[in-house]
């Protein structure tokens, strides 16, 4: 590894850094059971009493607000088993049918405990109606094979509807709500939705769990937005203009909210987070306004999401609704998306070992960017040629590094050697790497999938579990971090046994870098540190066949010919700038002595 190289490294570990630092936000074990398509499997409890007394709100309006006399009702089809209850008509269970959390437990998305939706209004006389006050009628039938669940309240000779109906192998239900026969009572304006979660741990790494999840949303005017995830402060967002779909993404799975006629008229999201309450890592808060309109006149049609964040699946709920699959910003994300998981998905059809995925998957990507390996490669060859004239550079200026500097700099351009050559190459890889960091940690295919001793290579993988924390490290061994950074370090070794001008602070520096990401890596997805061991023997076996193809011979030749053509040829470009500037910190230094 020559100076330039370790230049190019640096600024690569630089960026990599910053990238983790300030833009990372970090086999499903199936049930066993299997059920028909959706069905209502609850039994209606016996009817309730008449209520002892009524709230009376307005002439003629009265509400059935008789504790005690709720019932829980289930939707459930292949995928999820939804609990509504008759008070307040509303959803306040989801469970997960087909995953389960790290720790074995059943996956339930929110319970009763941890959520709660409500729906409310007022009226033209300034009273506050709430759904969570009110006891509904439950009715069920079917419609398509699907099976929909009727909630009514009779509400000042009017009514309040809701109709819930959950299609068969689906993750969405449809909600329907009206309210019939109450354009003169309740006032003109929106009603209002609210959604409280305080989202539980379902995965291994808690710090994970809790930066990945936030609240999305993507407004009518075509803009997505979201709350920061790895806050530790209270966020809250209101949006400017209608509002589309918003949704609550926890981690590996989303619960959202679609409209699916009219958007709704506005928005407010907040989430906090309580570091000293290890059973809820993040609450998260969601309001939405729905116009009256399309409620009182039978228009309001919407849709609920609950299921995993699969980008496959969420595309095609609603426009953008794949974004809650993070796959990192600009060009990483279109790089995740049309280079990573097509192959990965396609992959996916003839192997059922994700680690063997992961290690095509790198033999695909080595294979690919061989042309730029091979520049890179071809540069240090060169640079191992040129080896001798720059001994000799050492061996004249050795006490003035400065001068060693800008006469290497003159020898290359004599030579027609770019000091960019070989780091170039690698900048141009960036994008696949950065796009790396962003696929394992939020990819749901991985999730809960073991290769070797990896439970789930979507978390960190813990070889040995310390009985103590080390800051900055953690409270486990990870054994592909291990076996990646003592891949790298041979591989540093190995360049620095051939290198041409690599110094002695630059020699340290190349073997510091491996062993500052052996304790940055140590929590992140097995999959990537996996992923990155893999790509350092691949590439190991590239070095050796590439050396067949570089003829040493050659390339001396090759370098004579462009002295002779370069011979009264001044430095231009890049190579003249660099140049000059050493130039210049060659007279300042000199300068500051004869002062001194």
């Amino acid at each position: 590894m020559d100076r330039n190289q370790a230049t190019g490294l640096f600024l690569i570990s630089a960026l990599l850094l910053v990238y983790l630092f300030f833009f990372s936000p970090k086999t499903d074990e199936k049930a066993t059971g299997k059920t028909p398509a959706a069905t209502t499997a609850a039994t209606k409890a016996p009817a309730a009493t008449a209520p002892a007394s009524v709230a009376a709100l307005a002439p003629e309006m009265a509400l059935d607000t008789t504790a005690g006399a709720a019932q829980d009702l289930h939707l459930t089809n292949e995928n999820i088993d939804i609990t509504l209850s008759t008070r307040g008509g509303r959803v306040t269970a989801v469970r997960m049918k087909n995953y389960k959390t790290f720790f074995g437990q059943p996956l339930d998305l929110f319970d009763a405990k941890t959520a709660r939706m409500d729906t409310r209004f007022r009226t033209v006389d300034g009273k506050t109606i709430k759904f969570s006050d009110l006891n509904f009628q439950a009715a069920t039938s079917q419609d398509s094979g699907a099976t929909k669940l009727t909630f009514t309240a009779p509400v000042a000779g009017g009514s309040i509807v809701q109709t819930y109906s959950l299609p068969a192998n689906s993750f969405e239900l449809k909600y329907d709500l009206r309210l019939n026969g109450l354009e003169r009572t309740v006032a003109q304006e929106p009603l209002t939705f609210t959604f409280v979660d305080q989202v539980r741990q379902t995965e291994q790494d808690l710090q994970q769990n809790r930066n990945h999840t936030t609240i999305n949303h993507y407004l009518a005017a075509g803009d997505q937005g979201s709350l920061a995830e790895a806050s530790e402060t209270p966020e809250e967002y209101k949006a400017a203009g209608p509002v589309k779909w918003a949704a609550h993404k926890h981690d590996f799975f989303v619960a959202g909210l679609i409209a699916d006629q009219q958007p709704f008229a506005g928005g407010a999201f907040n989430s906090t987070v309580n570091l000293a309450d290890s059973t809820t890592i993040k609450t998260l808060s969601t309001m939405l306004t729905l116009p009256v309109a399309e409620v009182t006149q039978g228009r309001g049609q919407y849709r609920f999401f609950f299921g995993p964040n699969s980008f496959n699946l969420l595309k095609s709920v609603a426009p953008e609704f794949d974004r809650n699959v993070y796959l990192g910003w600009g060009l990483f994300r279109w790089v995740n998306r049309f280079v990573v998981l097509p192959v990965f998905h396609f992959l996916e059809q003839f192997i059922s070992s994700y680690g063997l995925i992961i290690a095509l998957l790198v033999l695909l990507i080595k294979l690919v960017t061989w042309p730029l390996t091979y520049k890179t490669y071809e540069s240090q060859a060169r640079m191992k040629v040129l080896k001798p004239e720059i001994d000799e550079l050492k061996a004249k200026h050795g006490d003035d590094s400065t001068k060693v500097q800008q006469e290497t700099m003159k020898l290359y351009s004599t030579f027609g050697v770019s000091p960019l050559s070989g780091c170039v190459p690698t900048l141009l890889t960036l994008p696949i790497l950065f796009a790396m960091f962003q696929f394992f940690p939020n990819a749901i295919e991985l999730r809960q999938q073991s290769f070797l001793w990896a439970k789930d290579l979507s978390s960190y993988d813990v070889f040995v579990k310390l009985p103590f924390y080390v800051k900055w490290y953690g409270d486990h061994v990870s054994m592909f971090t291990l076996m990646m950074t003592a891949s790298t370090l041979l591989m540093t070794w190995q360049s620095n046994q051939t290198n041409t001008a690599m110094q002695g602070p630059m020699k340290t520096y190349s073997y510091l870098m491996p062993i500052i990401f052996l304790f940055v890596l140590n929590s992140f997805a097995a999959g990537l540190t996996w992923y990155y061991f893999v790509s350092n023997v691949i590439t190991f076996a590239q070095q050796a066949l590439t050396k067949a193809f570089v003829d040493d011979t050659k390339i001396r030749a090759q370098l004579d010919a462009n002295k002779i053509k370069n011979k009264d040829k001044k430095p231009g470009g890049i190579q003249n700038r660099i140049a000059e500037a050493m130039k210049a910190a060659q007279e300042r230094e000199a300068q500051a002595k004869r002062k001194s």
